[in-house]
């Protein structure tokens, strides 16, 4: 089994720059132009906002500075300035919502796509990787990833782009109306800010990992333990499940009181820094008016200035914590993506053409693990339109035939041949489409009755659903409930008996129709009386196709063309029901066997 290190490495870290250069094409979409515009508009909006807003302190100095002077025209001045400023930060909102207006749609897209892409690797996956993961675990990472996307755009266009274009503008004026000496100040402030913010917030930021890995955890506690919902009953350990939930819930708290309590820590170092240089500027200012070298409004003009540079960069801990999240987030889910392929179409594969369907095992050598073998060296063949039973011990490799077959995973040497076709050279989507399974356990959508039948094929029609529910005895299941197809059959199907649900996949594969059919432990779970109704239609459905029905009870098969018997991974007898007990090898003695379990049972009945 591959490494696990997408989701639940502790130590997980993140390359920034590739992060960023993988993310930048969802911000610039080359096959999207009217996105890209979007963000040209965008960026225009930006840019006039900060020069609006780089504006209003000259408005400011310009009105006090009038308001010293006496006369109807300096009032008029004053009364124009003032209304200028209110006007100003009018204009300015305007922009700001304007640009997000515009904005809105490349960011949507953006997550849209992102969420899209990942959703289809996790598909193509192999299964391997699906049994290694927890599904709450795996959300969680979608979930954070996709919504970074947004947030990571917001940011990086909105917060740091228009503060960096202030700091610049600023230093210009300050230099211009005030010397270097207050550009100096304001740049060494600047700097000390910036590195206090970095130093805390990495330090923020692995506690904020330490957060997602436990919040994930205690999200895979809680679905595991709703999935197994009946299993938590039958053994009466609620309080175990509580306790085992509660103990993720208390480190995520932890965890999180941590997180807080630094984020104030943050925020008293920042205002530390803003108020020495607040208190150095306008003493600066107040010295020079002392002076006579600057005018009462330039102490305002110098407040109102820094006081708009250090709004953005009042965020600037936040930004950076979200934007670092933002990162980790996006490399864990970028991870995710890149997880290989372990099973995958051969390049140029054509698609599968089944004319007659057999199905060949040639010397098909395969295992879990590369120490531990599952078949060695089967061999065995299918001819077109016969039956045929797998039976053997628990180990023995019947069900690893069924997920070869659908080539969940490949062998690690031989073939597999479909009608001659390897099936390794022929796509997977072709390959799937001409066989059909009824499991051991069917597991449902949580959807209607209809939408499970209809899942068999694209473009079932009602028809065509109502067909296959009468080919596998469901009508009349479904003419009894009030809602008929339309009634939901809740998660996994668990509204439903074994039966019934077993019933759905008969159908649903009805509806398929494939040229090969694969019945899979398909009784094994059902009563007596259950199962002889699902064998009859399991019968009808079966004729005309090639059929391999795995099986545990040897009665289930006994009409079938040929058995394959296995034991350890290989083929130990082959032939018909009547040939096998004659040999009197190991499928007479576990025939022997399970018809004495049968009479005990019987017996104790009586």
């Amino acid at each position: 089994m591959p490494p696990d290190t997408a989701v639940n490495d502790p130590n997980a870290r993140h390359d920034g720059w590739n992060t960023l250069r993988r993310f930048l094409p969802y911000l610039w979409p080359r096959d999207n132009p009217g996105l890209r515009w979007r963000i040209v508009v965008a960026c225009l909006f930006i840019l006039l906002s900060t020069a609006t807003q780089l504006t209003l302190p000259y408005l400011l100095k310009w009105a006090v500075d009038a308001m010293g002077a006496t006369g109807p025209k300096a009032v008029r001045f004053v009364m124009l300035t003032v209304l200028a400023f209110a006007a100003g930060r009018l204009a300015q909102t305007t922009f700001d919502n304007l640009r997000n207006i515009v904005f809105e749609r490349v960011g949507q897209d953006a997550t849209r796509a992102l969420a899209e892409n990942v959703f289809g690797q996790l598909h193509r996956l192999s299964l391997r990787f699906h049994l290694g993961r927890r599904t709450g675990a795996v959300t969680k990472v979608i979930e954070r990833g996709t919504k970074s996307i947004d947030t990571m755009l917001y940011f990086l266009l909105f917060n740091i782009a228009p503060t960096v274009i202030q700091l610049a503008v600023v230093a210009v004026i300050f230099y211009i109306n005030f010397g270097w000496q207050l550009v100096a100040a304001t740049a060494l402030a600047i700097a000390v800010y910036i590195w206090v913010t970095r130093t805390i917030t990495e330090w923020r930021t692995k506690l904020r990992e330490q957060m997602n890995r436990l919040d994930g955890q205690a999200l895979a506690r809680a679905v595991d333990s709703l999935l197994n919902y009946e299993t938590v009953k039958y053994f009466g350990a609620e309080r175990r499940e509580e306790a085992r939930y509660a103990q993720a819930t208390r480190a995520y708290a932890e965890a999180a009181v941590k997180s807080e309590n630094s984020l104030g820590l943050l925020n008293i170092a920042q205002s530390v820094v803003i108020s020495v240089l607040m208190a150095v500027a306008m003493g600066w200012t107040v010295w020079g008016w002392w002076q006579g070298r600057y005018s009462a409004g330039q102490l305002v003009f110098v407040q109102t200035y820094l006081t708009q540079l250090f709004r953005p960069l009042d965020m600037l801990g936040m930004v950076y914590r979200t934007i670092r999240q933002g990162l980790i987030d996006m490399a864990e889910m970028f991870r995710l993506l890149d997880e290989p392929e372990e099973v995958s179409d051969a390049p140029g594969a054509p698609a599968l053409v089944v004319q007659r369907p057999s199905i060949v095992f040639d010397n098909v050598v395969f295992g879990y693990e590369k120490d531990r073998g599952i078949l060695h060296g089967l061999s065995f063949e299918v001819p077109a339109g016969r039956n045929y039973a797998i039976v053997g011990p628990s180990g023995a490799g019947k069900s690893t035939i069924a997920r070869l077959l659908f080539r969940f995973y490949d062998p690690v040497s031989g073939r597999i041949l479909i009608d001659g076709q390897d099936i390794r050279a022929v796509t997977q989507a072709s390959l799937r489409k001409v066989i059909g399974i009824v499991p051991q356990d069917s597991v449902l959508f949580n959807e209607t009755i209809g939408y499970n039948i209809a899942y068999g094929r694209d473009d079932a029609d009602a028809a065509t659903v109502e067909a296959a529910a009468r080919g596998a005895a469901l009508m009349g299941l479904i003419e009894r409930l009030p809602k008929g197809f339309a009634t939901e059959v809740g998660e996994r199907g668990l509204k439903l008996s074994g039966g019934e649900k077993q019933r759905v996949a008969i159908a649903r594969t009805l509806v398929k129709n494939p040229p090969i059919l694969l019945l899979d432990e398909a009784t094994s779970a059902l009563d007596t009386r259950t199962e002889q109704d699902i064998l009859a239609t399991l019968h009808r459905v079966a004729e005309n196709r090639t059929t391999i029905s795995i099986a545990h009870r040897l009665s289930t098969i006994a009409d079938a063309d040929r058995i394959l018997v296995m034991q350890d991974g290989r083929l130990a007898e082959q032939g018909s029901h009547a040939d096998l007990l004659r040999a009197d090898g190991l499928y007479a003695e576990m025939w022997s066997r399970q018809a004495a379990e049968t009479e005990e049972i019987s017996e104790a009945a009586e």
